[in-house]
């Protein structure tokens, strides 16, 4: 008997993040390292940490794993690995080797789905270039997966979150909903988009990233399980700015609107209602925003896209969701129009 994944886990994907407005607090307790070669450490909330080797060589270093957001075992590998390169790719760097991260129980489901996840990120690594060299596991009945990956960049080109400027244009590259999609699957809503949801999550953000900085990007991260607006909060307060967002500018996994419609909330997840309520502490919606467009915005995505703060005179051709900008005004802010 084959048991759905996703039955085993108590949160999808990146909505078993803990909470932003938990993590905060408790980062702030713990002692920043003083060593002059770290460019990056955890003080602005980054996607990665960044290390000095060299004059013309810095290591970007991350570890993301999750419980399963989709049933199939070779999607879940391919998701959770994708995700994971993701956070290289946003400090404008690129990932060279990873090391894998299992969490499974043998004994209550058989050598087989596990081989699967290990072959789906495998595809992820080889289509990325990335060298997987061995990893770690342990015995635990809700079965987790992720990867530590390694990337390197020079020193003097590290995109962090803290680099953007008023006036810069804010893109996303992918569209938002896979929690919404996860969530409704997982509570009987036969029709969600599934398919549509599995090809975003899979999809390398190498592309976008390198297309971000020929454009000359000034301060990128990626959206995953704080929502797109807990993110681009961390972005607006490292740079010292303030936000605003269109947001019938955001772009949606086709049918996740008609799901977050739903006035039973059946696609909001957990995840995704701490995010809103954290989100009330820095954002305001303008009357227009309807319920479904407050809930994408908070969607505890996985494996998302890159949010990105652009000049706006370095747009040009760039294949990708002009969803706002950051203005002056108190750091963090945002307002959703």
């Amino acid at each position: 008997m084959v048991v759905p994944l996703t039955s085993l886990s108590h949160g999808a994907g990146c909505g078993c993040k803990l909470p932003a407005a938990s993590i905060g607090p408790l980062l702030a307790r713990i002692p920043r390292s003083a060593d002059g070669n770290v460019l990056v450490g955890f003080d602005t909330g980054d996607d990665a940490g960044v290390y000095k080797l060299r004059d013309d060589l810095a290591i970007v270093s991350t570890v993301d794993f999750f419980t399963p957001i989709v049933d199939d075992p070779f999607d879940f590998g391919r998701i959770a690995a994708t995700n994971a390169l993701s956070d290289i790719y946003a400090m404008g760097a690129e990932p060279v080797s990873a090391l894998n991260l299992v969490a499974f129980s043998l004994e209550e489901l058989g050598t087989e789905p596990l081989t699967e996840i290990l072959r789906g990120a495998s595809s992820i690594a080889a289509e990325a270039g990335v060298a997987i060299l061995g990893g770690h596991s342990i015995e635990d009945s809700e079965p987790k997966f992720g990867m530590a990956v390694t990337g390197i960049v020079h020193p003097d080109e590290v995109i962090a979150n803290a680099g953007g400027r008023a006036g810069d244009v804010l893109v996303l590259t992918k569209a938002l909903g896979a929690g919404a999609v996860s969530t409704a699957l997982k509570r009987g809503i036969a029709d969600a988009p599934l398919a549509q949801a599995v090809d975003v999550m899979t999809t390398l953000n190498r592309d976008a990233a390198r297309s971000l900085r020929d454009a000359g990007v000034n301060g990128m991260t990626d959206v995953t399980g704080f929502g797109l607006l807990g993110h681009l909060h961390e972005l607006a307060l490292a740079s010292g700015v303030s936000a605003e967002v269109s947001a019938d500018a955001v772009p949606a996994i086709p049918g996740v609107i008609e799901l977050l419609s739903d006035l039973e909330q059946s696609a909001v997840s957990g995840g995704t209602r701490r995010n809103r309520a954290y989100a009330d502490g820095f954002a305001t919606f303008a009357p227009a925003v309807t319920e479904a467009q407050r809930w994408l915005v908070c969607d505890a995505m996985t494996s998302g896209g890159l949010l990105a703060a652009v000049p706006a005179a370095s747009i040009g051709d760039l294949e990708v969701a002009q969803i706002g900008r950051l203005i002056s005004g108190p750091a963090g802010t945002i307002t959703v129009n």
